[in-house]
């Protein structure tokens, strides 16, 4: 430990972090403790001293230096680089925004932390505390191991200078010492290409050589390109040397992400390139609210935001920071251009998650011949920055499950139920990586704040299931309800639940004014090794979890005691329809729209436990049973039919239809006769959905027909051509079939007369 220091002790520490940073290419971490006054100023002394050439950016509620940006608004930092990033966290320090704002640090650049005292900044409430707080818990009890791991990283890592400004004490000066820089590689261009060679000179790795390099196909339409990259490894440059390439050719390239700034990168490197080649016709990114570049050849390159990019045309569409735009927003850009680039960083601390990945990237191979490749090689700094090994390591950025060789012969019976005490799995970090890198891997929302909630959110539990001490399948579970009448009542009159979604949807749209009395346990994520995928270990966990907090159960955590129900809720596909029906939930709801983030329509299943449980389970897969007929005729008229067939085949009961003796002779001559289902569609759709409900009819495709058709309403030739019948008769010819089996099951005397009438001719 030095001690004895003072401001000028606090600049030669810069200076030194400055000076290693930038003979390396690598940055340095400044950590400034103590009050929030003090640190501050001693944070201006310290940007001050560092000269730096480029921008300063302070993420604070307070000026410090440089551009301000708000706490809550560091997702504008994504796709920039800055040489000084100073992040306040006085008054809050999450996760995400740590991750954004280190990312955006250029190579020999300086991160400035400002936090509490160390040995008291775990102990220090802040906007962290508040995030991971949910009724009926208060931010008192959030744990604080999130923090301490912070802390204990901070203090190891290389490359991190901590100064105690109360004490005018440095306590860790952060010099590395490093070994002079080896002479980088020369890269040289391919040895047959087809953008101009010139592009490929500006390269700084082979990597981003062999992406633009791969970009060259973006010429052929049905052409997808996925460039992945943890930050600074140069994609968005490499997008912006191709889209120039294409722009020279004459090509109208579109460029959208979340926001303009995220792609001044690609737009800075597509300008110097068309420059240096003499192509460059006009430069209209200043003041514009539509900027673009223009090729003397005619081509252009041209930003628009994405709800505009979705309705645009272009000739190749380049969409940059993909991960952080909305699954639903990605799908819609395929129809803009055809051929497509996508540029994505692999770690997820742009706080979108993994949607790309995990649920867009299997809709772009359906209808894209992809190239995907992965950009390894940093460029913005070293590959040696200490600083990108420390924010890896507090993050778990890098957390993957156990090798697939260790478990890919197990099976659910030799796997053993473990309820992880989170002081031990806090300290045990093998454990730790395996069951977060679980998360990472299979769920498109799981991202940096997820550790901390992991960690210390008093409302959350984890589960899992371990082969040989590995982990294998896991799920992290949230307690909801059990709510004051006060709550229930502004959740009632509108007021969100934090960190109760069961609860507040049941209260607030599906008006159930009781539905915040009993406690439920929300199955917030459930992952298992994607090795051992569909061979049970999942149904297997949620048996343990059910078993565990049955009435009847052996749980011994006094957070979770008196369960009444198991819920879950999550994007709806089929195949995740399937697995919760098989398991024993029924739905409860399926949102109206489709969700940002995932692309998907959300549902939400129930599973009940108690008495108390199976009331609340009872009323609304009751009123879901119910008001699903209307809710299929349009709100929910455009979902993909399998979808639809999922939720009715996981919808709890069945339904009475009470015909008329006409309406019954109506539908046994539409099925056997010369009757019209557009007479009167109303006795059809009862009988279609009961069919459904019932799961009578066996037949995928005749399934898919009566939703479409008779559930949905939409029109003959749209339910033609999404099903492939040759023409709308035969579609009608189809449909009429499909009512054969459903007089049978369900007809009266009066059915059967009628249609033994026509099978008579037959």
């Amino acid at each position: 430990m030095d001690s004895g220091g003072d401001l000028a002790d606090v600049r030669e520490v810069v200076r030194k972090l400055r000076s290693e940073a930038t003979a390396t290419n690598e940055r340095r971490l400044l950590v400034l403790s103590g009050a929030p006054a003090a640190t501050r100023t001693t944070a201006r002394t310290a940007v001050e001293t560092g000269s730096f050439d480029g921008s300063v950016v302070t993420v604070s509620d307070r000026a410090i230096a440089g551009e301000r940006i708000q706490p809550r608004s560091t997702g504008e930092l994504l796709g920039t680089t800055h040489d000084c990033i100073v992040l306040d966290c006085h008054g809050g320090c999450l996760p995400n925004a740590l991750g954004q704002a280190t990312g955006a640090v250029d190579g020999g650049g300086l991160l400035i932390l400002l936090v509490p005292p160390l040995d008291a900044w775990p102990e220090t409430d802040c906007a962290l505390e508040e995030t991971l707080s949910a009724p009926p818990f208060s931010p008192d009890a959030v744990d604080n191991r999130f923090k301490r791991r912070l802390v204990r990283t901070l203090c190891a890592h290389r490359g991190v200078a901590i100064v105690d400004v109360d004490a005018n004490e440095v306590l860790k000066r952060g010099c590395t010492d490093p070994a002079p820089r080896r002479p980088g590689t020369d890269v040289t261009p391919p040895e047959s290409h087809a953008f101009p060679v010139s592009v490929y000179e500006a390269c700084r790795t082979t990597d981003q050589r062999d992406a633009v390099h791969r970009c060259e196909r973006l010429s052929n339409p049905g052409t997808a390109i996925v460039l992945e990259a943890d930050r600074g490894r140069g994609k968005s440059s490499a997008a912006g040397f191709a889209a120039a390439s294409l722009a020279i050719e004459g090509t109208d390239v579109l460029v959208t992400a979340p926001d303009y700034r995220n792609t001044a990168e690609l737009f800075d490197r597509a300008v110097e390139t068309l420059r240096t080649l003499g192509s460059l016709a006009a430069d209209e990114r200043d003041g514009s609210n539509r900027p673009a570049i223009r090729a003397i050849d005619g081509g252009s390159i041209r930003f628009e935001k994405p709800p505009d990019a979705v309705n645009a045309s272009a000739g190749v569409c380049f969409v940059d920071e993909a991960a952080a735009l909305p699954v639903r927003t990605l799908e819609t850009l395929l129809s803009v251009a055809p051929s497509s680039c996508f540029t994505t960083t692999v770690r997820g601390y742009e706080g979108a998650g993994r949607g790309f990945d995990v649920r867009f990237r299997d809709r772009l191979d359906e209808e894209r011949s992809v190239t995907a490749m992965t950009l390894s090689e940093p460029i913005r700094y070293a590959e040696s920055d200490p600083i990108e090994a420390w924010l890896f390591h507090a993050l778990l950025l890098g957390a993957t499950p156990p090798p697939a060789e260790l478990i890919s012969e197990s099976t659910p019976a030799e796997a053993a139920y473990e309820r992880f005490d989170r002081d031990e799995l806090a300290a045990d970090e093998t454990r730790l990586r395996e069951a977060f890198g679980l998360l990472v891997a299979a769920h498109y929302r799981t991202e940096p704040n997820d550790l901390a909630r992991l960690l210390d959110a008093p409302n959350v539990a984890i589960r899992a299931l371990t082969v040989d001490d590995h982990v294998v399948s896991v799920a992290l579970l949230g307690r909801e309800g059990g709510l004051e009448e006060s709550i229930r009542r502004t959740a009632y009159e509108g007021d969100r639940i934090e960190g109760n979604l069961v609860p507040d949807l049941l209260t607030s749209q599906l008006r159930d004014p009781d539905a915040g009395v009993p406690v439920g346990l929300r199955i917030m994520r459930i992952a298992t090794h994607h090795a051992v995928r569909s061979t049970g270990f999942g149904s297997a966990l949620l048996d343990a979890i059910e078993t565990e907090f049955d009435p009847n159960g052996d749980s011994a955590d006094g957070r979770f005691e008196a369960v009444d129900y198991l819920a879950t809720s999550y994007g709806a596909t089929p195949e995740l329809l399937r697995f919760w029906r098989t398991n024993g939930y029924r739905m409860a709801h399926l949102s109206s729209t489709r969700n940002d983030t995932s692309g998907e329509h959300s549902a939400v299943m129930l599973f009940p436990l108690s008495p108390v449980g199976q009331d609340v389970f009872d009323r609304h897969t009751e009123w879901f049973r119910r008001r699903l007929p209307d809710v299929l005729a349009e709100p929910l008229g455009s979902v993909e039919p399998d979808i639809v067939r999922g939720v009715l085949a996981a919808t709890a009961g069945t339904t009475r239809v009470s015909l008329s003796d006409f309406e019954w002779r109506l539908v046994a001559s539409a099925a056997y006769g010369p009757g019209r289902y557009g007479t009167a569609p109303g006795p059809f759709r009862g009988l279609a959905f009961r069919a459904l409900l019932d799961s009578t009819l066996d037949d995928a495709e005749t399934e898919r027909l009566l939703v479409l058709k008779v559930l949905q309403g939409r029109p003959w030739d749209a339910t033609t051509a999404a099903l492939g019948y040759a023409s709308e008769r035969a579609c009608k010819r189809a449909l009429g079939d499909a009512f054969k089996p459903i007089v049978e099951a369900y007809g009266t005397d009066i059915a059967r007369n009628e249609a033994d009438r026509y099978r008579s001719r037959e």
